[in-house]
């Protein structure tokens, strides 16, 4: 079942990716192009690029719930931010919890390797509470707005 999960969560993350004028009629004219913009954005020609996506499952050390606990996560929340600021978190997320999906990160970096070392500074994976499964993904270059358009519809901090 969590391959399934899994397949099902990266279809819907290509559906959601695909530019809509792509779906439509064949010879179909793409909206005005903005070239300054697809290059803030790292898109190609098709206004895509790659990303890291990062699936945290439930981990081996569960943190009691207490001050420990509430600290982590306060970490974890505050990572997330820091890395949306510097341009490397593109999107995240919480799961509902089945089958240990506990949330997702997708990275604006160009490998791996380099979202293995943005993970590790979360509390989260620190701990051992969540536990990160990292996949190749290309996407929608338009993920890197997501944050300044989300920022204009939060009402209430945290």
């Amino acid at each position: 079942m969590p391959r399934l999960a899994f397949a099902a969560l990266c279809t819907s993350l290509v559906a959601a990716s695909f530019p809509a004028w792509a779906q439509g009629a064949a010879g179909a004219a793409p909206p005005a192009y903005d070239p300054v913009l697809a290059r803030t954005l790292d898109a190609d020609e098709n206004g895509m690029r790659s990303y890291v996506l990062v699936v945290l499952r439930t981990g081996p050390h569960k943190v009691p719930a207490g001050p420990e606990r509430d600290e982590m996560f306060k970490g974890h929340f505050a990572n997330m931010k820091r890395l949306s600021d510097e341009g490397k978190l593109a999107l995240a997320g919480p799961f509902d919890g089945v089958d240990g999906w506990r949330g997702l990160f997708i990275f604006a970096v160009p490998d791996i390797e380099e979202a293995r070392k943005l993970v590790a500074t979360d509390p989260v994976v620190a701990k051992g509470e969540m536990t990160p499964e990292f996949h190749k993904y290309y996407g929608s270059a338009a993920l890197m707005l997501v944050r300044e358009t989300h920022d204009k519809v939060v009402a209430r901090r945290r």
